[in-house]
C-alpha cells in the first residue's frame, strides 16, 4: 500500500484495480553488478517502479503496466523534459535524465527490465508515466525512439490524473468502495459534485 503522501500513486493503485489489474508499489531496481558500465559507488542506491500492476486475463504489453508517477505540480512538458534529458540540464534539483534512469541510461533500462520480468514472469509490459496534468503533446514522448528502444520495443503511455478519475469515477458502483481513494471520489459522487 502506497504511502499517504503518495497520493498519486493511490490514484494509479485504484485506476489500475478498476481496470482489473493487480497492483505492487516501490518495485526496486538497479543495473546489474556484472554489467560492463556498473559503477559501485555510483549504481548501488536503487531506484523503483513507482506501481507494478498485473492482468491475469490480458495479453501481450497490456497485461502489465509499470508505472513511474511524476505529480509536479507545474505539470509535465513532453517536449521540455526531452529537452532537458538530451542537453543534460538540471531540473528539480538534478540533472533531467535522473528522474528517467530506466529511459536514458542502458544499465538501467536492462535493470528495469529485469525487475519487470522478475516480478511478473513477462518481458512484454507498458511503461506508464502518470502525471498531474500534461502541458503539450502526449505523442512527443510516447513515441520517443530512444526511449522505445531503452524498453526493448515496449510502449509508452502518458496517463493524466484526470484520466485515472474520469474511468475510476465511470466505473464505481453504489457498494462501499475497499480504499481510502474509492471511498473519497463515492463522497464526492454523493456530495453531488462532478469531474469534468
Amino acid at each position: 500500500m502506497a504511502t499517504k503522501e503518495d497520493i498519486l500513486e493511490q490514484i494509479v493503485e485504484e485506476y489500475l484495480i478498476s481496470q482489473g489489474y493487480f497492483v505492487q508499489h516501490n518495485i526496486k531496481f538497479l543495473p546489474r553488478k556484472d554489467h560492463p558500465d556498473y559503477v559501485r559507488n555510483k549504481d548501488s542506491n536503487h531506484s523503483d517502479i513507482d506501481v507494478l500492476g498485473f492482468h491475469p486475463l490480458k495479453e501481450g504489453a497490456e497485461r502489465v503496466m509499470a508505472v513511474s508517477c511524476k505529480s509536479w505540480q507545474s505539470g509535465f512538458n513532453p517536449t521540455s523534459e526531452i529537452d532537458a534529458i538530451e542537453a543534460d540540464k538540471r531540473l528539480r534539483g538534478r540533472q533531467a535524465w535522473q528522474a528517467f534512469r530506466e529511459l536514458t541510461v542502458p544499465k538501467w533500462s536492462q535493470g528495469f527490465l529485469d525487475a519487470v520480468e522478475q516480478a511478473t514472469g513477462a518481458t512484454d509490459f507498458t511503461y506508464v508515466t502518470a502525471v498531474a496534468k500534461v502541458r503539450g503533446d502526449k505523442a512527443v514522448w510516447e513515441g520517443h525512439p530512444r526511449f522505445t528502444e531503452a524498453l526493448g520495443g515496449n510502449p509508452i503511455r502518458i496517463l493524466t490524473f484526470e484520466e485515472m478519475l474520469t474511468a475510476i469515477q465511470k466505473d464505481m458502483g453504489q457498494t462501499l468502495a475497499g480504499s481510502e481513494v474509492g471511498r473519497l471520489l463515492q463522497v464526492v459522487r454523493a456530495a453531488g459534485l462532478q469531474i469534468r
